[in-house]
């Protein structure tokens, strides 16, 4: 009886040879796995990186470039340029154009961001007709409202100012342990 076991066995090994895997290599299965890993952990973007709107060229940073200097317009309850102070935020949105073909016009500040503008051009040699390339930084309160960001900002631009940018302060967004939960009230 063990002579047909060991022919049934035989011919089962056999039949099932073209199956059998004689060796399974998982050192190039493991390399790719890797590779996968480190090329999605190495080009992940830190932080949140929101859509870019149609149209809209984003300024690009270089590693190593040199700094350049900007100027700042504080806007808080006090108006500043540079640190100076120029006018108060009611008085601002008080103030009334004085050339009709520019309604958003704030006179006060006008003149003290050209004064601003011409001291910048004297230094970099820039002419009087060209716009300048010093950066304008404007530092709103978050409590600003936007038709006053809007006349600060068409200010800066008759001034000569074409680069503006609009400086805000990163918060983290993680729940802190202390903070109460939302109320589901609008």
């Amino acid at each position: 009886m063990s002579r047909a076991r060991d022919m049934r066995a035989a011919r089962r090994a056999a039949q099932f040879a073209k199956f059998r895997i004689t060796e399974l290599n998982l050192v190039p299965l493991v390399d790719t796995l890797v590779s996968i890993g480190f090329f999605a952990l190495t080009t992940a973007t830190v932080g949140e990186l929101s859509p870019v709107v149609p149209g809209v060229r984003l300024p690009e940073a270089h590693v190593g470039a040199t700094a350049r200097q900007q100027l700042t317009l504080g806007i808080g309850p006090q108006i500043t340029l540079g640190g100076r102070t120029i006018m108060s935020t009611v008085d601002a949105a008080r103030a009334r154009s004085n050339d009709a073909t520019q309604p958003l016009l704030v006179p006060p500040l006008y003149n003290a961001m050209r004064q601003a503008a011409d001291s910048i051009r004297r230094v970099t040699k820039v002419a009087g007709t060209e716009p300048l390339t010093v950066p304008l930084a404007i530092q709103g309160d978050k409590s600003m409202r936007y038709d006053l960001l809007a006349r600060m900002m068409q200010t800066a631009r008759l001034a000569g100012f074409r680069n503006l940018s609009l400086q805000v302060s990163k918060q983290d967004r993680s729940p802190s342990p202390t903070a109460a939960p939302a109320s589901g009230a609008p």
